[in-house]
């Protein structure tokens, strides 16, 4: 049996068919056509995900087991304290109600806080943008038109047509864009928590401030009253002429002192309400706090190890994120490199009229391929990888002196709070003892046996070493509250466990 001839496809007409002649395959002409696309398309596919990104190396900073000041509290005495913690809640270990109101307050009204809110979820809304683009695109387009004139009849035209188009994602440009823009989502969320966090740290220190002052005002009070009946009693002696003038003098200026170191101490507690009203987002004529009771509580701390701050200091979190996002930049920036594929699809229908369109168009498709390539851009792209790696390195090197900086916030923190302790028990003892001698003087200079003078110093001397008694338990507090400031006041990354 004789085999089929065979010619070149250009040169051979199709019967009525639509077939070759003699052709064992039976292909039509657009079976060739559409196997090559289904290829191409299948190759695309398989090309798609490529990523020309580095691997990411751990470029976290070698940190210590230990801390080199002393260690922080040995941990909670409570469950409840140990849950609060872990929620973000450290504020209320003070255990203040009032003091737990006004944070509830600045965590929903502070501007601060708020305009965080608005940049994580500016950040959201470019992450579903980077995300849209890893997809086909759809439209469609419907129109319809009238024309017609004096030599003419009038006519009417319909259109309507659907278009698809699709860049596959061959060298990862688009994914690498994508988990950039993840990270900085993740990112501004830290930058959130350290919003709040700077923002809660800020009022609690601020509450307890005011509310040493309300203690020294009463102190200062209860002294001014005293100091009114000692100058009462040298002028009553310096009237019947049993103490000299100089001695009713230096009582009415010691009274006087004490009265201005008042309306000072009454300025410095204005202050501090003025700054908490900023705090909770109100003007401060719309703000004020009364005087109540300091609740001079030290809230333990638990222990840390310091390679826990990189995951719960948000800052040093944030830090870590833009490594990732700057790492993911250079696989986009190689990617400008390679060929820009894009597929596009088309269907066209027009009729005299929209009814007509419906029923019966006249249909016409289309499908397209397109690449691409830049040729020369005189080291664009090249310069555009450097540029790329150089903000890498700029990144890794925030982080890692963002991490540096943490462990030397609580290391100081640390140190605070050891040499504070040790300190105010002290001046406590000082200020017994300054409170007997100025008791002593008194009494001696009622007795007669001692000048007013010495009594004036004692005096001074008493209050304030008292006040000083006030001040380092203040610092106390205020060094309990940096320190969880330094260690992330609870927080925790979410994404540390993916």
């Amino acid at each position: 049996m004789n085999k089929p001839p065979v010619w070149p496809l250009a040169d051979v007409p199709v019967n009525e068919k639509g077939r070759y002649p003699g052709h064992r395959l039976n292909l039509t002409p657009r079976q060739p056509a559409r196997a090559a696309l289904a290829a191409l398309c299948a190759s695309v596919a398989l090309l798609a995900g490529c990523s020309l990104t580095p691997p990411l190396a751990d470029v976290a900073p070698a940190l210590n087991t230990s801390w080199k000041s002393a260690q922080p509290e040995p941990g909670f005495t409570s469950t409840e304290q140990a849950g609060r913690w872990a929620q973000g809640e450290w504020w209320a270990l003070f255990d203040d109600p009032t003091l737990n109101g006004l944070v509830q307050r600045a965590n929903a009204a502070n501007q601060n806080v708020a305009l965080a809110v608005a940049n994580v979820a500016q950040a959201q809304a470019a992450l579903a943008s980077q995300r849209a683009s890893l997809f086909p695109t759809l439209g469609a387009t419907v129109s319809t038109s009238r024309s017609g004139g004096d030599e003419r009849s009038t006519s009417n035209a319909a259109a309507v047509g659907l278009n698809a188009s699709w860049a596959p994602d061959l060298w990862g440009r688009l994914k690498e864009s994508v988990r950039a823009q993840q990270a900085n989502v993740q990112a501004s969320e830290a930058d959130l928590a350290a919003a709040r966090l700077s923002v809660q740290g800020s009022l609690v220190n601020a509450y307890l401030a005011l509310r040493e002052a309300d203690v020294e005002l009463s102190l200062l009070d209860d002294t001014i009253a005293g100091y009114e009946r000692s100058a009462a009693i040298t002028q009553n002696r310096y009237d019947v002429g049993t103490a000299a003038r100089t001695d009713a003098l230096q009582a009415q200026a010691t009274l006087a002192s004490a009265r201005a170191s008042r309306v000072a101490l009454q300025r410095t507690r204005t202050g501090y309400e003025n700054a908490m009203a900023l705090l909770l987002g109100v003007v401060p004529a719309d703000f004020t706090l009364p005087s109540a009771e300091w609740r001079q509580t030290l809230p333990s701390v638990p222990v840390q190890l310091p390679s826990l701050l990189l995951l719960r200091r948000p800052d040093v979190a944030a830090a870590e994120r833009a490594v990732v996002a700057a790492n993911a930049q250079i696989g986009v920036a190689r990617a400008a490199y390679f060929p820009d594929f894009s597929l596009s699809a088309g269907l066209d229908g027009s009729a005299s009229n929209l009814s007509r369109l419906v029923s019966a168009p006249a249909l016409a498709w289309s499908l397209g391929l397109s690449l691409a390539q830049s040729i020369f851009d005189g080291g664009s792209r090249s310069a555009q990888v450097d540029a790329a790696r150089a903000s890498y390195d700029a990144a890794v090197a925030r982080y890692r002196q963002s991490a540096l900086t943490a462990v030397g916030e609580v290391e100081d923190q640390l140190l605070a709070l050891n040499t504070l302790a040790e300190q105010t028990e002290q001046t406590r003892q000082s200020a017994d003892i300054a409170q007997r001698v100025e008791q002593q003087m008194l009494n001696r200079y009622q007795a007669g046996l001692s000048d007013y003078t010495e009594v004036v110093s004692a005096q001074a001397s008493a209050i304030s070493a008292r006040r000083s008694v006030l001040q380092l338990q203040l610092q106390r507090q205020q060094a309990v509250v940096a320190l969880i400031q330094a260690v992330g006041g609870g927080w925790q990354a979410d994404w540390a466990a993916n």
